[in-house]
């Protein structure tokens, strides 16, 4: 049978390397950035509508990354043979971002939080139409299991339940969108490339939408927004640098470690104490991660022990 055509890498583009504790490190730290960035979205949205506070935050995330998008720059990085897949990564953050923002001005910030971290959960289907991944009888039931957690903190049909909790369920999705083309181009783009062109198709889409719900911010609100930026767009590099060192099923457990950081500041910021339902959904979730994670390395490792079977991540 013929090879398949390998899929073309942008000269600089780094290859990955396989050195997960590395990626640990990395991914340990970007869950400190994004949940500090999501505590203070929070805190913002109380003075201003929630597209405005995405429109401060791409617009900051754009603004960092103008060197990479200026011609003749030592920085350059807009060369690339995956446009199509970039626009939907653009697409996926925006998207995964105006949800969440959205949700965190009716919800607690450990709710909103752990509802969202279904998206690695989200991954284990997405991954059969993208990645052409076969998915195991466990993993569904793993899965199965983080949707019931989903549904002790929702409850929905009580008097628990609020409108608003399907915005950080949508925003899951769209994360999990996020995470699976970032898997498609891991190894073929450079870090600063994929950031810039998320950072891009972000700032248009929401330039045109934030005219209709304009607030004149304070420099209190200024400086906020300006911290939300800068805090998630330094975590969102680490996300991709952490991909280029370990696989997602080894990183996934590592990234739960922030609803510690968002419970702890919830606390001392809002005076937001978990409720039992809460935990209770969220120990569902966490565990099914933790689950899914480790059939993703233990068929990774069966795919590795047979040379002619490709994995379906290459």
């Amino acid at each position: 049978m013929p090879k398949a055509p390998l899929k073309a890498r942008v000269p600089g583009a780094p290859a990955r390397a396989d050195h997960p504790f590395k990626g640990i490190a990395l991914i340990l730290t970007s869950t400190i950035f994004l949940g500090t960035s999501d505590v203070t979205a929070k805190y913002l949205s109380a003075t201003l509508p929630s597209i405005e506070i995405t429109w401060i935050r791409f617009l900051t995330f754009a603004l960092i990354m103008v060197p990479a998008m200026v011609p003749g720059s030592p920085l350059f990085a807009l060369q690339t043979n995956r446009l199509s897949l970039h626009l939907l990564r653009g697409l996926g953050i925006l998207g995964s971002s105006l949800f969440f923002i959205s949700g965190l001005r009716f919800l607690p910030i450990a709710e909103a939080s752990a509802t969202g971290f279904v998206a690695p959960l989200l991954v284990t289907a997405l991954s059969i139409v993208f990645l052409g991944e076969s998915v195991g009888l466990r993993r569904w039931i793993a899965t199965g299991v983080g949707l019931i957690g989903v549904i002790i903190i929702l409850r929905p049909g009580t008097g628990a339940f609020h409108p608003a909790a399907f915005f950080p369920l949508v925003s899951a999705l769209c994360w999990a969108c996020t995470l699976i083309i970032t898997r498609m181009m891991s190894g073929t783009e450079r870090a600063i490339t994929v950031m810039a062109y998320s950072s891009m198709v972000g700032l248009v889409l929401l330039s045109g939408l934030v005219s209709s719900v304009w607030v004149t911010p304070t420099w209190h609100d200024i400086a906020f927004g300006i911290f939300i930026g800068v805090a998630s767009t330094l975590g969102q590099w680490i996300v991709v640098l952490a991909f280029r060192y370990a696989d997602a099923s080894v990183l996934a457990p590592f990234s739960y470690t922030q609803l510690l950081w968002v419970s702890i500041l919830g606390f001392l910021v809002f005076g937001e104490v978990p409720d039992v339902w809460t935990v209770t959904g969220a120990a569902f979730i966490v565990a099914s991660g933790l689950y899914t994670a480790h059939r993703e390395r233990v068929r990774r490792s069966q795919l590795l022990a047979v040379p002619a079977e490709p994995s379906p991540n290459a």
